[in-house]
């Protein structure tokens, strides 16, 4: 069995916990998702829309404001409980800091930041990015279950889901926290800059490259975004030059993303941008070399002059 760990803030569930449970389909293994909070019911209600076996919804008044003590306790409870073969997480910030905790309370490896899953010599090898995306690895774990896995947001389609016919049950989990379980203050979540923006929450992004030859074109790039209701992004050269903030980055030292829609204006298509976006549902090129390695990841490519192609786009979308 697969279990699941879902993703929740303040009743909203993170849509990159669709993505784990892609994947956990994709086993081919019965399925069941667990959340936690101070009242996860209703995100465990629209977790049980997922062909799963059932939901645990995780519930105790300490797990309303995430903490890494917290949920280290509640779902090391959990997965002695539920016993599975294997753990499936979104790899998101905050499983970042608890997951290895949690592995390591519970004495089980943890393989983090992968983009895949494939059968190898009879048993499950998970597809991980080394050194900034240049290899992939297949890596299994050995040793006694479960085994814990974090998958990059964009490795999977969260379109893909399959839905079940009815909803799944639901059923609360009789956690107890031992006093002083919990040792930690919460202050406000993490954020780099009043102007960051998560892109992994993201319908449509227009990224830009250095095919944009100067900070002064960006307003062009700016126009294009705003006519699509798009998120403004950009590949590494870009973010380093500070024409953009870090914020804006994606690939390998950046975000990675899969939105509905990636247009990538000037990019080429380096190997540690293609790794931050080719999970995107439809990719958009434009460049002017008709070799650019972006055009073997796009659905659709227009070889030219963004200078020429952004405002027919944009003359198209005001008519």
């Amino acid at each position: 069995m697969v279990l699941v760990i879902a993703e929740q803030r303040d009743g909203v569930l993170n849509n990159a916990s669709w993505e784990a449970l892609v994947a956990a389909q994709q086993i081919g293994q019965p399925v069941r998702v667990a959340v936690a909070g101070g009242e996860p019911g209703a995100v465990a209600a629209e977790l049980a829309a997922a062909e799963v076996e059932s939901v645990l919804a995780v519930g105790h008044p300490e797990l309303a404001s995430y903490t890494p003590d917290g949920f280290v306790a509640a779902f090391a409870a959990v997965v002695a409980d539920a016993a599975p073969d294997l753990v499936f997480l979104a790899h998101t910030y905050q499983t970042r800091e608890f997951a290895p905790r949690l592995a390591a309370r519970l004495g089980r490896p943890f393989i983090a930041d992968c983009v895949g899953v494939r059968p190898r010599d009879g048993r499950l090898a998970f597809v991980r990015p080394m050194f900034q995306g240049k290899f992939v690895a297949d890596v299994a774990a050995t040793g006694p279950a479960p085994h814990f896995v974090s998958f990059q947001i964009g490795a999977f389609r969260p379109d893909a889901l399959k839905r079940g016919a009815a909803a799944a049950p639901v059923a609360g989990f009789p956690l107890t926290l031992e006093p002083g379980a919990i040792r930690q203050s919460v202050e406000p979540p993490f954020q780099e800059a009043k102007q960051a923006v998560d892109l992994t929450q993201a319908e449509r992004i227009v990224a830009v490259g250095r095919g944009i030859k100067g900070q002064e074109h960006l307003g062009l790039v700016e126009s294009l975004a705003t006519a699509l209701g798009a998120e403004v992004a950009a590949s590494r050269p870009i973010c380093d030059s500070g024409w953009l903030p870090m914020d804006r980055q994606i690939g390998s030292s950046g975000q990675t993303v899969a939105p509905k829609l990636y247009l990538a204006l000037g990019i080429s298509g380096a190997i540690q941008h293609l790794v931050g976006m080719k999970g995107s549902r439809t990719i958009v090129a434009v460049n002017k070399d008709a070799e650019a390695p972006i055009f073997e990841v796009a659905d659709y490519g227009i070889v030219g002059d963004l200078f020429d192609v952004v405002p027919a786009i944009i003359a198209a979308l005001d008519a």
